[in-house]
């Protein structure tokens, strides 16, 4: 059985990562609507992993005979000045996600919750990942600056991301 504090803890991660997969599914929209396809896609598909990432602590709470708590989500950011201005949000918004991992390890790790604590090693490890990807994305598109090739060649290389 899962604890209150570990299970409010979990539940307000899902919240974040449902939220994470709103903004993102929001980047996607503003991309299509700059006819920046490439980008569209990667934002589309980075949403999915975050629903993905949502379900994935919802089973836990479940198979721990916990309780599901869904809450409200905000409606997103929809306008950004630039393809690098959303990826600069979209890394620190990653940052951000990092953050939270790591303070449900420590509530997992006070809880002497080890199920928990499994579970959210895979999610520290997959932050590594999610940081790397958003920033390695905005410092391409910042050192392409104004190149419209640059910008053109990033974006038919993010579509390919299935």
């Amino acid at each position: 059985m899962i604890g209150k504090r570990m299970q409010d803890a979990i539940n307000d991660q899902i919240h974040a990562e449902m939220h994470s997969g709103h903004l993102y599914l929001s980047m996607s929209a503003y991309f299509h609507s700059i006819n920046f396809d490439g980008m569209a896609n990667w934002m589309k598909v980075q949403s999915g992993e975050e629903i993905g990432h949502a379900m994935k602590f919802f089973q836990h709470v479940v198979d721990r005979g916990g309780r599901v708590e869904l809450m409200q989500i905000d409606k997103p950011k929809t306008e950004w000045t630039s393809p690098l201005e959303a990826f600069q949000e979209a890394y620190k918004h990653e940052q951000y996600i990092t953050e939270r991992i790591n303070n449900l390890a420590k509530v997992a790790a006070e809880e002497n919750d080890n199920p928990a604590s499994i579970l959210l090693q895979w999610f520290v490890n997959e932050q590594v990942e999610e940081e790397a990807n958003t920033s390695k994305i905005a410092d391409r598109l910042e050192r392409g600056g104004k190149s419209s090739n640059a910008l053109f060649m990033l974006d038919r290389n993010l579509g390919e991301r299935k």
